[in-house]
C-alpha cells in the first residue's frame, strides 16, 4: 500500500484546524505565536510550532490559508519526491521553528503571529538549494520570494521576519542534508 504524502497530510491537518478556528476562534489565542519575552514568561514554547495551524479568518474568503496551502503543495510535493518524506519533514519543521524564532525575537510584548508561512518560506529556500544542485532554473522562485517580501513591506499584517527566518533556515538545513547525502 502506498504511503500518503507528508505534504497532503500537513495540508489536511492545517485545513482541519482552520475549520475548527471558524467554529471556535478562541484557538487563535491558544496557538498563536507571541514575542520571545512572553514565551519566556509563559514557557509556552509549543507555540513555535502551533502557529502553523492557524490562519487569518477575518475575510469570508480564506486567502491567507489558500496561498499557504497552494505554496505548500507546489513546493512540498517536488521536495518530498526528491528527498523523501523524512528529509522533507525535517526541512519543514526546522524551517517552521527557525521562522517562528525569528518572528518571536522581533514581536512586541502584545504582538502575535499566525500561519505556516515561515515553513513555506523554508521550502522556498530548500527549493532554491535543490534546484541549483540538480540544475533546475530557480530564477522564477527568486522572483516569487522577492515579490512576497515586497508585498510584506507594503500591505502590512505580513510577518516578513518569519518569512526571512524560514527562508534562511530552510536553505541552510537543505544544504546540510544535501551535503551529508552526497558524502554517503
Amino acid at each position: 500500500m502506498k504511503q500518503r504524502s507528508a505534504v497532503l497530510t500537513l495540508i489536511t491537518v492545517i485545513c482541519a484546524f482552520y475549520l475548527w478556528e471558524l467554529v471556535d476562534s478562541g484557538i487563535i489565542g491558544t496557538f498563536a505565536l507571541y514575542g520571545i519575552d512572553l514565551l519566556k514568561v509563559t514557557n509556552e514554547w509549543y507555540r513555535l510550532v502551533t502557529v502553523a495551524l492557524i490562519h487569518d479568518n477575518s475575510s469570508t474568503i480564506p486567502i491567507h490559508l489558500a496561498f499557504n496551502m497552494i505554496a505548500l503543495h507546489s513546493l512540498g510535493t517536488p521536495i518530498e519526491t526528491i528527498l523523501g518524506r523524512t528529509k522533507f519533514l525535517i526541512i519543514f519543521f526546522i524551517s517552521l521553528i527557525g521562522g517562528s524564532l525569528t518572528s518571536a525575537m522581533f514581536l512586541g510584548y502584545n504582538g502575535y503571529s499566525i500561519g505556516v508561512s515561515g515553513a513555506v518560506f523554508g521550502l522556498f529556500g530548500a527549493w532554491i538549494v535543490i534546484g541549483r544542485k540538480i540544475g533546475v532554473e530557480v530564477k522564477s522562485t527568486l522572483v516569487i520570494v522577492g515579490l512576497n517580501f515586497a508585498l510584506g513591506f507594503t500591505i502590512g499584517g505580513v510577518d516578513w521576519r518569519a518569512h526571512l527566518g524560514g527562508l534562511l533556515t530552510g536553505a541552510a538545513v537543505t544544504k546540510l542534508i544535501m551535503e551529508s547525502t552526497s558524502r554517503k
